[in-house]
């Protein structure tokens, strides 16, 4: 009997359609850390990065029947997880505005909310550079900045980049050049071994994130 872990991502969807809903857990393990690195992308807060992860593992639960073999699952979890990202942050920047249009006491509640909180973890697994590079990235406008997350950090290939970010491989070929000469000369002369390195979701984060969706999975599903 094959082991589930072995399976391809396709055989696990299936038997996930099947009625095997705990096999999701091997989807989300596996794909775990482009899932946080898309919606890193986006989002710089590392609880919303998190927040966001879970609802679009939910919703890609919810709408598995919706998955259609023809395109890689990753690349439709892809999409879901940028709409999710991008949704979050719409809405945060909505409330941003609201915040700055109101007294001092609600600005300063707005501020404190949107506030980056140190990430004690990040701090002790990320290398000099990777903050460096990662500090540098964050600086890229948006456009630019999902491209390259995709394409030299995740890596994706341009087609898959093109099919998550429902471009043309042209555009995002453009949009990669220009990401990286936005960035120093003097980093993007180490990406090569420093990309791969950064925005890293490690496993206790990976544990939170799968706990936090199959518990919602199973709330939704008993309800």
């Amino acid at each position: 009997m094959i082991a589930p872990a072995s399976l391809s991502d396709t055989e696990v969807v299936a038997r996930v359609r099947a009625g095997e809903t705990a096999l999701f857990e091997i989807l989300m393990r596996r794909h775990n850390q482009r899932v946080y690195r898309v919606a890193r992308a986006v989002l710089k807060d590392e609880s919303d990065v998190e927040d966001a992860m879970q609802q679009a593992y939910v919703n890609a639960f919810f709408h598995l029947q919706q998955f259609e073999e023809r395109a890689q699952f990753s690349t439709w979890l892809t999409r879901i997880t940028l709409h999710e990202a991008l949704a979050r942050r719409r809405r945060t920047n909505a409330r941003a505005e609201v915040a700055a249009t109101g007294g001092d006491e609600t600005r300063e509640l707005m501020e404190t909310l949107s506030a980056p909180q140190p990430d004690p973890e990040h701090q002790t697994y990320a290398s000099e550079l990777s903050h460096v590079l990662e500090s540098a990235v964050d600086a890229l406008p948006e456009a630019y900045r999902t491209v390259f997350m995709l394409r030299d950090v995740e890596g994706l290939s341009t087609s898959e980049t093109a099919a998550g970010l429902e471009l043309g491989e042209e555009a995002v070929k453009t949009r990669l050049h220009r990401a990286r000469a936005m960035l120093r000369r003097a980093i993007t002369d180490r990406l090569g071994g420093a990309a791969p390195a950064a925005f890293h979701f490690h496993a206790t984060r990976c544990d939170r994130v799968v706990a936090a969706v199959l518990k919602e999975i199973e709330r939704r599903t008993v309800d």
